[in-house]
């Protein structure tokens, strides 16, 4: 265990923080330290173990912060905005390097983060697959490479539970495409369309969102001229993708100097 990561789950009894907790389990690099959930849940007190149903591993589910972070290198965190905003001083102050995954983070949640970055390791992205992280570079590559008469358009799909929208991977591609035009993603994002809306903005970023059933994240670029299209697709089938690369940043950022980083910086694109 020396050699390998100790790592906390934050959100423990989540979709996204079981699978987190398969996927450290499985891991020769990273191990399981701590766990944590909201203060009020069922789950505190508890053995981590047999929360999950399985044999009892010694790791009891904290309500507190600190507590569930002593003698941690990392902490894993796909929670919600206010609990992680909540948390990256804590993680701070304690020498924790911070993984976030959570997304719906507002401008002003983005700006405490990077705040604690000058004392802190953060890794956030708004998704962690190497999938979409390379979609990211191509999406940014191609848009450098065609000019406005092709429209970009960015369609994603989730399950029924995702509570924001558009899904943090899809402001990523925006980001991406909005970079490789030399744009601002805030000028030229149109988020919704309804009713009379008049002809399409020329050089406008455009989002179409679709929640339904248990899809686990399908994201298009579409950039469309006259005459043609070029579609930039990913798709994922299994969650474990998102959980593998927090889990390689908790790793990587071992080590590293004060400030926020990405999956790209992570994955060495």
């Amino acid at each position: 265990m020396s050699n390998t990561t100790a790592t906390v789950v934050t959100g423990v009894s989540g979709r996204m923080g079981q699978m987190l907790v398969k996927v450290i389990n499985a891991s020769d690099k990273a191990h399981i330290s701590g766990a944590l959930e909201r203060p009020g849940h069922a789950w505190i007190g508890m053995d981590l173990g047999e929360a999950l149903g399985g044999a009892a591993n010694g790791i009891i589910v904290q309500g507190d912060p600190r507590t569930a972070l002593q003698g941690a290198q990392a902490v894993i965190d796909f929670t919600a905005p206010a609990a992680t905003v909540a948390l990256a001083p804590v993680a701070a102050d304690m020498g924790v390097a911070h993984i976030i995954g959570t997304t719906g983070l507002a401008k002003a949640d983005l700006a405490a983060i990077a705040e604690v970055a000058k004392t802190g390791v953060i890794v956030r992205a708004g998704n962690m697959s190497l999938g979409v992280n390379l979609l990211a570079a191509l999406t940014r590559k191609v848009a450098e490479a065609l000019d406005a008469d092709y429209d970009i358009e960015i369609i994603e799909s989730h399950h029924r539970h995702k509570v924001d929208a558009p899904s943090g991977t899809a402001l990523m591609l925006g980001e991406a495409a909005a970079a490789g035009r030399g744009v601002s993603l805030d000028d030229a994002a149109v988020r919704a369309r309804d009713g009379i809306t008049g002809p399409r903005e020329p050089g406008s970023i455009g989002f179409a969102v679709v929640r339904g059933g248990d899809i686990i994240g399908e994201h298009d670029v579409m950039f469309a001229a006259d005459g043609e299209r070029i579609i930039l697709r990913h798709v994922a089938s299994d969650r474990s993708v998102f959980a593998r690369g927090a889990v390689k940043a908790a790793i990587w950022a071992q080590g590293r100097d004060f400030g926020e980083y990405d999956m790209a910086a992570v994955l060495g694109l």
